[in-house]
């Protein structure tokens, strides 16, 4: 069953690990696709031969989220090239595994810019189409360690905790426009942030996890797929926590 035939997308952070799943699995089900990554050239490549291969409708950005002004040029070239935004996945986001004490200033605003502040504008250069034809959805890339107590990086938990923030108000203030907007929060995953965790660390969220295991990206896109699709269409301002039962 293909939930997104004929939706047009933009992912951003799509060239690698849940923003690569998010671009083929989208493609799958029908989207055209638009993706940005920001400095892997190599890794957008591969993604780009793998929608071909797939028979996709696709274009490939090379777009910090940080940038306006490329951000805004990419979105008027993709809805050139595919016609009006439906869906927005704002997937681009980093982090760092650095304790309080080690810290420093630079890293604390890189991490909040990139992964509050990149939702922001990304979302304001798309969303003034969708509110005009009064149709649209937005997904939100959150994370399980911004909505639970656990052991992370206290700068990526804050910025993932105001994604949830941003998500909920963001849904109230469109709603009168009929734009839908949510946040999907995954627990670990088979590799990305939680690639680089200490064998302690994992061991113990295995223990606490009921499925006993990781989750795949695959798993967390296709969940993706079903949330910003016409079946899902009385859900907004929700976070969906998909964790294996933390």
């Amino acid at each position: 069953m293909k939930l997104l035939t004929g939706k047009n997308v933009l992912i951003t952070g799509g060239s690698r690990g849940l923003g690569r799943e998010l671009c083929l699995r989208f493609a799958e089900h029908g989207a055209r696709v638009g993706f940005s990554y920001n400095r892997n050239i190599d890794a957008a490549r591969k993604l780009e031969a793998e929608l071909e291969a797939q028979g996709a409708a696709f274009h490939g950005y090379q777009c910090s989220v940080l940038d306006t002004d490329g951000t805004q040029k990419m979105v008027r070239d993709l809805e050139e090239r595919h016609g009006p935004l439906d869906v927005l996945v704002n997937n681009a986001g980093i982090s760092q595994n650095l304790p309080l004490a080690l810290l420093e200033e630079e890293d604390f605003d890189r991490v909040m810019d990139t992964n509050v502040k990149g939702t922001y504008l990304t979302t304001r250069a798309v969303v003034r189409s969708m509110m005009r034809r009064k149709a649209g959805v937005i997904l939100n890339m959150g994370s399980l360690a911004g909505v639970r107590m656990i052991e992370a990086p206290i700068h990526y938990c804050a910025s993932k905790a105001a994604i949830v923030g941003l998500t909920e108000a963001l849904a109230k203030e469109l709603a009168r426009h009929q734009i839908r907007v949510l946040c999907m929060a995954p627990g670990l995953l088979e590799d990305g942030v939680g690639r680089n965790l200490p064998e302690h660390r994992l061991k113990d969220y295995l223990h606490h996890c009921a499925l006993g295991r990781v989750g795949t990206f695959r798993e967390i896109a296709e969940a993706c797929a079903f949330l910003v699709s016409d079946l899902n269409s009385y859900m907004t301002g929700a976070t969906l926590v998909a964790d294996g039962g933390v």
